[in-house]
Parts: structure tokens; sequence; C-alpha cells
């Protein structure tokens, strides 16, 4: 889609709408929220601090939808992505205090037929494992059963699945990310709480908080408020992908990143964390501190980041239940982020200073995260004296991004500029429909003079095979799909068989091609 006459008006006026300030402000926050807005120019996005149990700062700028004219408010829903994982561990913890749950039951106690593919790791699979990524698959594995949406797999599906995804490194050993298994833990909770997932999560989390605009699974636009549209980059601006209809459909990723929520009512679940004293709506303690702090705990080790440790002095880094854990600048800090295609979010949280912050975008906007993240954490612990107030301002560390990024060896992706459609005779005895055993089938078939490259269940995952040089290459139909894939046949499969990988070695993980395995399985239609 690209960004002409008109549409590109809309989009350079949308940056300047007025912004919106709910409650009180502080001058060094506002100064960080402009320079940011006026480096990256996001489409939409929503601030919001809390400190001592009080909302310190509220600010709402741009629109839900470019060239709309519609203001983002601090009731928009954002899609939060993978900050519904801590919902999720938040729910589950709840239903531990209930005693319906044991952190180390193992999971087939719930789900009797689940299965990793090696059956020891089955028996040994424990409901914690299921949340701090420590499976032994690959960072993303599967996840092409959730993303690029919509598409026809089901929960059953995933959990069916997961048995056929080889591990890459032994159970317990190593932090990998993973999505597939907090869907696992949706269907724990479901089986020990006695209702569907979504309910559980409105019931144990939004009801007892007052988070009464979220919305997780399906619903009616008519019946929410106001949605903020995906936005990705092209050409240099932001445009609309992936827009709602009048009906938004629940998904098999709900537990792992299904959550839509405002600024107000991110706000409530900040100061639910930051204020462990601070009772439910129903005048009842919402979480015994036992499990407070099993959440925090640090379960899993993570090795800090290269930024991390030049930026924040980060010696220390581990995954809890649902968080990423810590510390900069010598303090604790609890965080995590959110990622779908055109909506990022952040949610920080600094115990010790009582203080935290959420940002949610309505754009692809990874860098201007980072920025948020690292000045509005930075913003306590230096005025606190943890370390000397630093000259690194938003303008040193977006400067900084933008040098990485530009740097020689910043892109593995080789060049394929040289591309030119396959024809069918090429691959003569090879067309036909494959299957892989957890992705289902796809068609290699002709199609105008050129080979499609068609998926049965995933159906943005559409494109058409072409050759560059020896190799072959699938070129997605759909801008949303946008890590492009190499297929390389078995030499002397038969029936004929091939892989998959990533063009660009560094895309992001959950196109996860590399665990695909097709073997043919019958003709064209």
């Amino acid at each position: 889609m690209r960004c002409i006459g008109s549409l590109c008006a809309a989009l350079f006026f949308s940056s300047w709408l007025p912004a919106a300030a709910a409650g009180p402000s502080d001058a060094g926050l506002e100064r960080i929220v402009g320079q940011v807005q006026a480096r990256y120019r996001l489409p939409g996005f929503a601030v919001a601090v809390v400190e001592n149990g009080q909302v310190v700062y509220s600010h709402t700028q741009g629109e839900l939808l470019a060239g709309s004219g519609k203001a983002v408010g601090p009731d928009s829903l954002f899609k939060i992505a993978s900050n519904t994982k801590s919902m999720t561990t938040a729910l589950l913890a709840r239903l531990v205090d209930a005693g319906k749950l044991r952190w180390d039951d193992p999971v087939t106690k719930y789900l009797p037929d689940f299965r990793m593919h090696e059956d020891w790791v089955t028996r040994e699979f424990e409901v914690r494992d299921l949340l701090i990524h420590n499976s032994g698959l690959r960072a993303g594995a599967g996840d092409l059963m959730l993303w690029p949406e919509p598409n026809r797999f089901t929960r059953s599906d995933v959990i069916h699945g997961l048995r056929y995804l080889k591990p890459v490194h032994s159970f317990r050993s190593r932090y990998d990310y993973d999505n597939l298994l907090y869907i696992v833990a949706g269907e724990v909770a479901a089986a020990a709480g006695g209702a569907p997932y979504e309910a559980l999560l409105r019931r144990e989390v939004f009801a007892p908080l007052g988070m009464d605009g979220c919305r997780i699974g399906g619903f009616a636009r008519s019946e929410a408020a106001p949605l903020a549209q995906p936005h990705a980059r092209r050409d240099g601006r932001y445009v609309p992908v992936r827009e709602d209809g009048d009906t938004v459909a629940a998904t098999p990723m709900d537990p792992a990143g299904g959550v839509r929520c405002g600024l107000n009512d991110m706000t409530r679940w900040l100061r639910a964390w930051l204020d462990p004293a601070a009772p439910a709506r129903d005048g009842q303690p919402w979480l015994s501190a036992q499990q407070r702090g099993e959440l925090w705990r640090a379960q899993m080790p993570m090795t800090p980041s290269r930024r991390q440790r030049e930026w924040s002095g980060t010696r220390f880094a581990a995954y809890g239940y649902g968080w990423r854990l810590s510390d900069f600048d010598g303090e604790f800090k609890v965080s995590h982020t959110g990622t779908l295609m055109g909506m990022y979010s952040l949610t920080t949280l600094l115990p010790e200073r009582k203080a935290g912050f959420v940002v949610l975008i309505n754009g692809d906007a990874g860098d201007a995260r980072s920025v948020f993240d690292q000045m509005l954490t930075q913003h306590y612990t230096h005025r606190h004296g943890r370390r000397p107030r630093s000259e690194r301002d938003v303008a040193w560390y977006a400067d900084a991004i933008e040098r990485e990024a530009a740097a020689p060896a910043a892109s593995r992706a080789p060049d394929t500029s040289a591309r030119r459609p396959l024809k069918p005779e090429e691959l003569r005895g090879r067309l036909g429909v494959y299957r892989d055993p957890w992705f289902g089938e796809v068609g290699l078939c002709a199609r105008g003079g050129e080979v499609e490259f068609a998926s049965r269940k995933s159906p943005l995952m559409t494109g058409k095979i072409v050759r560059v040089g020896p190799r072959l290459l699938v070129d997605w139909d759909a801008e949303e799909v946008d890590a492009e894939a190499w297929i390389d046949f078995a030499a002397a499969a038969e029936p004929a068989a091939f892989s998959m990988s990533k063009l660009d070695p560094d895309a992001d993980f959950s196109y996860d091609y590399e665990d695909l395995a097709f073997a043919r399985v019958g003709d064209c239609g």
C-alpha cells in the first residue's frame, strides 16, 4: 500500500493533532513525550505515569486511524499484545490462591492430550514451565499457527501441533521466547477454573480491578470504546493495515497477546501492582503476598543485551511469570513489551520508587518504544541519585539506534533484486499439495503461467515463487507478511519434500519457517 495524494497529507497533519492531557502534568515527562513524538511522528499514542498510587501524568495524541480526524483518547482501546501474558499469569495466580491449581502441577493433570516432542518432557512439564520460556523449542516455534491473522487455526490445533515441534535445546536449559505455551496456559486455566479463558480473565482480573473497558475474545465494536487501528511504515510514512471490522473475533492467541485496553484501565493495572495493600473492588486483597512474590521471582535467567549493559548498567536479567525482571541503574525494574503488526506497547514498574508507566502506540514503532522506555525509566533512576544525571536525551538514544541500523553488518539479508517468476515447467514433478505435520497443507500449483504457494489454513500466506540465482524464494502477496522465505527441495526425496528458511536471518522470529518440513501428499486440484 503506497501513500499518495490526500492520504499523505492526512498522515502528515495527523502527527500534529492537538494532544489531550488528563490529570496532573510533569514538565520533565512532558518534555520527553514531546521530543519522542517530534522525532518519530507516531500515528497515535497514549502515555501515563503513576506515582504513589496516583496518575501524575497522562497524555494522548494522534488519530485512531490516520486521516480519519478521530483523536486518540484515554479510553481508546489498543492491542497490548504480549503485555497480555502478565494478565494470564495473574489469572493463574488467582486460581492458585483459590486452591484450584499449583504451579508445580503437571500440565497433563488438566490437559490429558498435551504432548511435547519427547515423552519425558511431556511427563515433566509443569504449569510453571508454560510461562517462563524454557521449553527447549526455538524462539517463536509454531507461531505461524497464530500469525499472520486472520487464519483458520484453533487452540486445539495449537496444542496438537506442539508434539511435532522438535526442540533445539534441552528442556529447562535456556531461555527462548515462545507464545504457544501461553495458549496452553490459558487452557489450563480454563480446565482448573471451570470456565473459558476469556470469561475467567474478565472475572478474575478485569472485574476486581475495575478494568471495565478492557476487552478479550470476541466483541462488537459498537459495544466498546473506540478502537485504535494498526499502522505500518510504508515509504517513510504510517499507513493503516489490517483494520478491524464491525465485529472483532476471538483468536487462538488470546492468552498470549489478545487483550485490548485503554490508557485509563492500564493505569488501574499499574496501581494494582505498585500498591499491594490496595483492595480490589470487592474490598478484599486481589492477590496474596505469596503469589505476588512468585510472579516477580526470577524463574529463568536471561542474558542482558548490549544496550541494557551500556545504557542502563544492567547486570541481572530474568523472566518471572509473565514479567521481565532486571536492574536499571541499580534499581529493580519489572517490565514487558507487546508487539503485533501495527501495535506496540510497553509496561514498566519501578517498585522501589512506587512508580510505573505505560505506553500504547498504534504503529510499528519499536525504536520509539525503546526510547520511551529508556527516557521514562531514567527520569526516575537519575533524579533519585542512583547515577549522575545523564546528558543522554531522546536525540542521543534515537541517533544511537539509527547508527546501529546503518552499520555495515546490521543487515544479513542477501540482495534478491535479480529475481524472476518461476515457470511451472521448472518444477515439473514437484508441483502438488504438500503437508507439514503442524502447519498443514500448502499448494505449489501453476497459476497464470507462474507458480503459487498457497496455505490452506493461513490465507495471507499466499505468494508467487521466484528464482534468485540457483535458489527459490516465496514473494508474498500480502504486505502484512513482511518476511520472505527460501524454499529448498530435498535433492533425492521421494515423495518430493522441501524445507523453508527466512530470507533475512534477523527477521521476526515468529516467522517460524525453520520448523517446517513439507512432504508431497497429492496433485494440484
